[in-house]
């Protein structure tokens, strides 16, 4: 049901060999809302031995991809792949499904948010409201550092401090959420000190 490229392939089992416990962790992918016209998802490295018997378990050589059972059929027949965008680099989903009318309440899993107040606020209102109930999941939470330039600045912590897919998670779902309902946003930047922790995997040349 779901396609992933050699290169998207490699550069996975690269990340998720920086993890301790590398052997036992396959790649979760799931959405998480909607964005738009489009589905925002996460992804995130997790014990296999999580799965139930009603997700999604496809295997590419040495490398396990579970999708939860209420993402299968937004994901079915989708590519994740590594994207060719210099500026933009990191792995990209390529999903043929698009979101019924939003007008359906079963569409998002988004609680409602306020939006009027100024920018930073209401950063943080898209992250308290959309982001952090979807990466609280596996432990994760972010947090607004600063604003400046068109600028958010993020700190990431808990699961998401450290973990190999921190970046596609910002720039999958983090990012698009917060440039969908705050357009006076252009982009928005990791500050978390991911070398710190038992498993980092950040290193200087890739910040």
């Amino acid at each position: 049901m779901l396609t992933v490229t050699d290169q998207a392939r490699q550069k996975i089992l690269a990340l998720r060999a920086d993890e301790s416990n590398a052997d036992e962790l396959a790649l979760w992918l799931e959405v998480t809302g909607v964005a738009g016209t489009e589905y925002v998802y996460d992804l995130y490295f997790e014990a296999l031995a999580k799965a139930g018997p009603e997700d999604a378990i496809a295997h590419h050589d040495d490398l396990s991809v579970v999708v939860p059972a209420d993402s299968i059929e937004q994901l079915r027949g989708a590519t994740l792949g590594v994207s060719r965008d210099l500026l933009n680099p990191g792995m990209t989903v390529t999903n043929p499904n698009r979101p019924p009318s939003p007008a359906s309440p079963t569409i998002t899993r988004r609680p409602p948010a306020d939006l009027s107040g100024d920018v930073a606020q209401r950063v943080v209102q898209v992250l308290e409201a959309q982001i952090n109930p979807s990466i609280a999941s596996h432990g994760g939470h972010a947090e607004l550092v600063a604003v400046e330039d068109g600028t958010a600045y993020l700190r990431l912590s808990g699961g998401c401090q450290g973990c190999g897919m921190a970046t596609v998670t910002l720039s999958q779902g983090i990012e698009v959420a917060i440039r969908e309902s705050v357009p006076e946003i252009t982009a928005v930047t990791d500050v978390t000190d991911h070398a710190s922790g038992a498993n980092p995997y950040y290193e200087a040349a890739k910040k």
